[in-house]
């Protein structure tokens, strides 16, 4: 597997609710945030440890040996959470563009959506 993007970015929830909203997405039905789109699928999860890991299997029907690490650590300054997503993908890598849109994809569905339902 090789990497092929990642972000960290501070959360507004502590880890165990975020562990929650990864886990079981459908949790709240008053606040909705894994829209997918029409190429892409629900994941599965394949690893899970509370409340610091969670890793998905692929979104993506063109790529489905992609997977997603979701890292949360305690910020104590804000008690919120320092949330790292990786994408990682078996060889041969996809092209920029497939690559950018996978990225952004997973950036727009946590570091948007997800973060909206906590209020920011």
């Amino acid at each position: 597997m090789i990497d092929i993007g990642s972000r960290r970015r501070n959360q507004p929830a502590p880890p165990h609710i975020l562990f929650e909203a990864l886990t079981q997405p459908d949790r709240d039905p008053a606040r909705p945030w894994l829209d997918l789109l029409d190429d892409e699928e629900r994941p599965r999860i394949i690893e899970a440890a509370a409340p610091s890991l969670v890793v998905w299997s692929s979104l993506w029907l063109k790529r489905p040996d992609a997977t997603v690490r979701f890292d949360l650590a305690p910020d104590s300054i804000r008690q919120g959470t320092d949330l790292r997503w990786t994408l990682s993908v078996e060889e041969p890598a996809p092209d920029a563009a497939l690559t950018g849109h996978l990225r952004k994809r997973v950036n727009q569905l946590i570091n948007a959506n997800l973060r909206y339902t906590f209020g920011q």
